[in-house]
């Protein structure tokens, strides 16, 4: 019997690790036999350039949601960060690195007050971030007045048009995004301090951990990085609307969720996340190729987001 329950444990903890990416490869194989289209190169570097904003953003949403928090106010973020950034980037005002540094700027400073009224004022992460969410949406649409910022200059739409050696630079910029977020979450102080916030923050404070100041830095790095998606998709679509990014907080959460990443903090890893925004990706890109309603994708995502936490439960017990 003991055997028997060791095995059993012993194949739960490992599908619990590796099993999300047996998912992404057989989710992969199923498209590619069902939609040949869906595995040619061109596709391929489609899906990394459409999952290059979710993943930047869920890089971010990882550590949050690490510290046992939630961030729903990305997507906002993400719009009004576009629209600034792109009303700085018409051809022959100012140099491109003035509307990136902006558009970050905008992004850190939501996120900033995200963090300093969850960590010194305890509210509730999803209220703050709620209320961040309309803000930031009401901030875009008065910006613009309702209107997309267009008339982007050729330099800025690189960013999210360009290559760099035959590579999209939306899908460099990502690369570098996942390098630097495994980097902090996973090789620094700070990184090892999220997940000690996130396991237990009574704990981490009693042990001499600044705890207010780490769960400000997180959530001001994931408005950051809301600000650089909100760039990369202005750049890409060359124009910014104050009513882009609804609901993309809900793709950077299921891709997060999907990674294997706890809701109730203490767990997770942006290997994870990357697969679960990937999964997303392949799932989008290959329901549009079989022609899917994207009322039904809509459904198909939130029945992948509910299994993938009832997954995370039983794999606690």
């Amino acid at each position: 019997m003991k055997t028997s329950n060791s095995k059993s444990w012993a194949v739960g903890a490992f599908l619990s690790k590796y099993g999300i990416y047996f998912a992404f490869v057989l989710l992969a194989g199923v498209m590619s036999i069902i939609s040949p289209p869906f595995r040619t190169l061109s596709n391929i570097e489609n899906i990394l350039q459409q999952s290059s904003v979710n993943g930047i953003m869920a890089v971010g949403m990882t550590m949050v949601i690490i510290t046992a928090g939630i961030d729903l106010s990305v997507g906002s973020v993400l719009a009004l960060s576009a629209v600034v950034a792109a009303s700085f980037a018409h051809p022959d005002s100012h140099p491109l690195i003035v509307p990136i540094l902006i558009g970050l700027l905008v992004g850190l400073a939501c996120g900033t007050i995200n963090g300093v009224l969850i960590a010194k004022r305890r509210l509730a992460p999803f209220i703050v971030t709620l209320g961040m969410m309309t803000v930031a949406r009401g901030l875009a649409l008065v910006y613009t007045n309702g209107r997309p910022v267009i008339d982007l200059s050729d330099a800025y739409d690189v960013i999210g048009g360009g290559y760099l050696a035959r590579l999209p630079v939306p899908t460099l910029i990502f690369f570098v995004v996942i390098i630097a977020g495994a980097f902090i979450l996973h090789f620094t102080r700070f990184g090892r301090y999220v997940y000690a916030v996130g396991g237990n923050e009574l704990a981490a404070k009693v042990s001499g951990i600044n705890t207010d100041r780490i769960l400000i830095g997180v959530y001001a790095l994931t408005g950051a990085l809301a600000g650089l998606a909100g760039i990369v998709l202005s750049s890409r679509v060359m124009s910014a609307s104050p009513a882009t990014g609804a609901g993309y907080e809900l793709d950077a959460i299921a891709a997060v969720v999907i990674g294997g990443t706890s809701l109730s903090g203490g767990r997770g890893s942006i290997s994870g996340t990357i697969i679960g925004a990937l999964i997303i990706g392949v799932m989008n890109n290959g329901l549009d190729l079989l022609n899917v309603s994207s009322y039904w994708q809509q459904i198909v995502k939130g029945v992948i987001i509910v299994l993938a936490v009832l997954l995370d439960k039983t794999a606690k017990r």
